[in-house]
C-alpha cells in the first residue's frame, strides 16, 4: 500500500517507527514541524518524542506553521521538552507554561515567520518533520491538509523526517500550489491576481539526501470545534451582513464583495454562514484557513473559490469533504503561509478581513492576544498580516462577558497588537462602528454609542468627556486608563461597585 505513496524507491528502505525516529533528536536542537491550525501536523513523531522524555530528557526549540492538533503541544510542554516555541499555539497546557515563563514564546506574524528562516535570522533547523500525502520520484514532498511553513522548513533543515499519512486520500494530490519568493535582493513578485491564481508546483522541492526517515501514520487531523451560533454571534453576523448590503447599495462593493478572509472561531463561521441566505453571489476567499462554513457555501453555490494555507474543519465536515474530495477540489487551493498571508497579495486583491478581538479601546486599538495585558491567550496569528493590508479591516467581539463583569470595550486596551490605523470596522452584538475617515474623537463617540454594553456606556462617556478637558489628539486620563483592568483583578468585575 505505501509503495504508491513513496515513489522514490530507496526511501522505502528508510521506513522506521515513530519511537525509532524520536531517537534522532538531541538536546538544544531546533525542530520544525508541519501543521497549520491543527491540520497537516506531525501525528506520531512529536508524540513519541514527548513519551521518550522521562528516559531521555532534552530541550528543543519548536517551530511550526501555526497550532498543532491531538494535544501534541500540551504533551511536549508537560514533558518539559520545550525551551522555546513559535509562532502560534492554542493549547491550554502550553499556554500555562508560557505564562509561567517555563516556555519562551515568540508571538510572530504568521506571514513573516518563513522570512526569519529564509534570511537566517533564527538558528538553522536541525530536523524538520513534514506530514505528506506522498513522496514523488524526485524526492519532492506532497503535503496533506496544510502547507504552512513546510516548504521553508524543508529547504532550511539539515535532516527531514517524513510522516506519510495513509488516511488522507490520494485525490488530494494537485490541490497545493507551492511557490517560493526567494531572499533579498532577488525576491520575486508574487503574481497572484485573483484567489484562484495558480503560480507554483504541486509538491515541495526537496533534496532527497536530506530525508533520513519515513514514518507511516493513519490518523486524521484533530477536528475543529465549531460551536453553535448563539444570540450574540448571530447578532454580530447580522450587523456585518447589513453593512455589506449597505456598501453594495452605495456602489462601493459588488454582490460578490471582495475576497474574504476570516479568523478561526464561531463568530467568523456565523458571519460566513450568513452569506448563504443573503443577496451575495460568486464569493471568493483568500484566507489562512478553510473552515466548515466555506464548504457549506460551496455546497450552496455561493462560494466559487477559496485559497488558504490549511483545511481545518469539524469531524462531520471532514468526513463529508474527504470522502468526496473530487467535488471540492476545483474550488480550493492550499498555499505556503508566506503566500496566503503576503502583504503584497492582500493589498492587490483588496481583501475584506474579519478577525476576533479580546478587547477594543474607545479609539479603535485592538488587543487580540493578551488577557489583562500580560497573559498570552493564543497569539497574533495572521490577523495583523491582513488587518494592516486589507481593503476592509474588521474586528468582532462581544460587548461584555463573565455575566457582565468584563467589558470588551475599554478606555485603553491593556495590550495593543492592531492599532487604530489598521482597524476600519468594530462590531459587537450591540452594533457596528464604521471608523473609516474619522478622527480619534469621532471614533470614540461612535464606538461607545454603537458597540459598548449598556452597563458601561455612561462610565465610558464620562471618561471620554473628562479626558477631552485635558486636551490632546487622542485624549486619555493616564491615571485612570487601565483602572478597569485593575478593578477586575481586585473585585472580579470591571463594574464600579458601591460600598455602603
Amino acid at each position: 500500500m505505501y509503495e504508491e505513496r513513496i515513489k522514490r524507491t530507496e526511501l522505502q528502505q528508510k521506513i522506521i517507527s515513530a519511537d525509532q525516529a524520536a531517537t534522532l533528536f538531541k538536546d538544544q536542537m531546533v525542530v520544525a514541524s508541519s501543521g497549520f491550525t491543527k491540520a497537516g501536523d506531525s501525528k506520531a513523531v512529536l508524540k513519541a518524542l514527548a513519551a521518550s522524555a522521562p528516559a531521555n530528557p532534552l530541550k528543543i526549540t519548536l517551530l511550526t506553521g501555526a497550532s498543532l492538533g491531538h494535544d501534541t503541544d500540551g504533551a511536549l510542554a508537560e514533558a518539559g521538552i520545550l525551551h522555546k516555541r513559535m509562532p502560534f499555539q492554542v493549547d491550554p497546557a502550553l499556554r500555562k507554561k508560557i505564562n509561567s515563563g517555563d516556555v519562551l514564546f515568540v508571538d510572530q506574524h504568521l506571514g513573516e515567520s518563513a522570512e526569519l528562516i529564509n534570511e537566517k535570522i533564527i538558528p538553522r533547523v536541525d530536523i524538520a518533520i513534514i506530514e505528506a500525502l506522498m513522496i514523488e520520484a524526485d524526492g519532492s514532498i506532497v503535503p496533506t491538509t496544510s502547507v504552512g511553513n513546510s516548504a521553508a522548513f524543508a529547504a532550511a533543515a539539515d535532516k527531514i523526517i517524513v510522516e506519510i499519512n495513509m488516511s488522507v486520500p490520494l485525490s488530494v494530490y494537485g490541490v497545493h500550489d507551492i511557490f517560493a519568493t526567494g531572499v533579498w535582493p532577488h525576491k520575486r513578485i508574487i503574481p497572484i491576481t485573483d484567489a484562484g491564481s495558480r503560480i507554483g508546483l504541486p509538491a515541495i522541492p526537496v533534496d532527497p539526501e536530506k530525508i533520513v526517515a519515513v514514518v507511516l501514520t493513519d490518523t486524521t487531523d484533530s477536528p475543529a470545534s465549531i460551536n453553535e451560533r448563539d444570540e450574540k454571534t448571530s447578532a454580530i453576523a447580522t450587523h456585518l451582513l447589513e453593512f455589506f448590503s449597505h456598501e453594495i447599495r452605495k456602489g462601493r462593493l459588488p454582490h460578490s464583495l471582495r475576497p474574504l478572509q476570516s479568523g478561526i472561531g464561531k463568530v467568523a463561521n456565523a458571519v460566513l454562514e450568513g452569506f448563504i441566505d443573503g443577496d451575495f453571489h460568486h464569493l471568493t476567499m483568500y484566507s489562512e484557513v478553510i473552515q466548515d462554513s466555506a464548504f457549506n457555501l460551496i455546497d450552496a453555490g455561493k462560494l466559487d473559490f477559496a485559497s488558504a494555507s490549511s483545511i481545518t474543519v469539524s469531524q462531520t465536515c471532514y468526513n463529508r469533504v474527504f470522502s468526496n474530495f473530487e467535488k471540492y477540489k476545483p474550488h480550493i487551493i492550499l498555499r505556503p503561509q508566506d503566500i496566503s498571508n503576503a502583504a503584497e497579495v492582500i493589498r492587490r486583491l483588496g481583501i475584506i478581513s474579519i478577525n476576533t478581538a479580546i478587547e477594543c479601546d474607545i479609539y479603535g486599538n485592538v488587543n487580540s492576544t493578551h488577557i489583562g495585558g500580560t497573559a498570552m491567550m493564543n497569539g497574533i496569528g495572521g490577523s495583523n498580516d491582513f488587518a494592516r493590508n486589507a481593503y476592509l479591516s474588521i474586528f468582532v467581539t462581544q460587548s461584555s462577558s463573565k455575566a457582565g463583569g468584563i467589558s470588551h470595550i475599554v478606555p485603553m486596551a491593556s495590550h495593543i497588537d492592531n492599532t487604530e490605523h489598521d482597524v476600519d470596522i468594530i462590531v459587537t452584538e450591540n452594533g457596528l462602528a464604521d471608523l473609516r475617515g474619522l478622527a480619534p474623537r469621532e471614533r470614540a463617540r461612535l464606538i461607545i454609542s454603537n458597540c459598548a454594553h449598556a452597563s458601561y456606556k455612561d462610565e465610558l462617556n464620562n471618561y471620554f468627556t473628562e479626558a477631552c478637558k485635558r486636551g490632546g489628539q487622542t485624549p486619555h486620563l493616564l491615571q485612570e486608563a487601565l483602572s478597569w483592568h485593575s478593578r477586575f483583578n481586585e473585585n472580579g468585575t470591571m463594574l464600579k461597585t458601591v460600598h455602603v
